[in-house]
């Protein structure tokens, strides 16, 4: 099955509702009746162990899974309106020895013009505007291999925003990035929805940052277990009992 679109049903806001999600990969059951609603401008958080289908379940949202159930997208204005989804997948790696520079990765994938042809000055700028928007216009010239953690994935959160998206989806952006990184990043994401005024969907292990930027949990091992907000779920059974820790602390 694919997304759809349906209008009017969350107001004058638009939203994501997945409903009885299931998805089977061979005879395993990958996610079995997972059901949850999000809301424009809301930071909702997968967590779960490794192996639990958070990364499946955001494939589905993507349409680059099939599943059994219904994913639904509200637009404000008219029917039919088509919902916009950015995506930063999980920990891409790239040669620390291939020559291309950021401005060369943006050229691949915003423009027609082969990146061997140079840049122009007006997608120069353009991509300068992109940089702005995470607060990375220095990378413009770096090459992509030499970047860190944190640089890489505000390289990828830049191209993620072209064209600014209703939902951002980031598989695990907090991996690999150092622990002054990672509240940096999650500052820029809280800046970035705060502008935008857009949803943010994102699978991570780091339980200590959800209290302080998350508005929703959702704790997945292949059904949803509990969501709710960041205390509740942090402090439930069903998190004690999954992760063996309470509250983001292990035991």
């Amino acid at each position: 099955m694919k997304p759809t679109v349906h209008g009017g049903k969350c107001g004058d806001s638009c939203c994501l509702r997945v409903q009885n999600l299931s998805v089977k990969i061979g005879s395993s059951e990958i996610l079995a009746d997972v059901s949850m609603h999000i809301h424009c401008g809301q930071l909702v958080a997968l967590i779960g162990p490794n192996g639990a289908g958070k990364s499946t379940f955001l494939k589905a949202i993507l349409g680059q899974q099939d599943y059994d159930g219904v994913i639904s997208f509200s637009t404000p204005g008219s029917r039919g309106r088509s919902m916009k989804l950015g995506y930063v997948p999980q920990s891409p790696a790239f040669d620390p020895g291939d020559p291309m520079s950021v401005a060369d990765l943006f050229v691949c994938c915003m423009s027609r013009r082969p990146a061997f042809l140079g840049v122009s000055k007006t997608m120069r700028e353009q991509i300068l505007d992109c940089l702005d928007r995470v607060h990375a216009t220095e990378l413009i010239d770096k090459r992509v291999g030499t970047l860190s953690g944190g640089e890489l994935q505000r390289v990828l959160l830049a191209l993620a925003l072209e064209p600014i998206p209703n939902i951002l989806i980031l598989d695990e952006p907090l991996s690999g990035v150092d622990v002054e990184g990672k509240s940096d990043l999650m500052d820029m994401l809280d800046e970035i929805r705060a502008t935008y005024d857009l949803s943010i969907l994102m699978t991570t292990h780091d339980f200590a940052m959800l209290p302080r930027y998350a508005d929703q949990v959702a704790l997945i091992d292949h059904q949803l277990l509990q969501i709710g907000s960041p205390e509740e779920v942090l402090s439930g059974n069903a998190f004690r009992e999954v992760f063996h820790i309470s509250g983001g602390e292990q035991n």
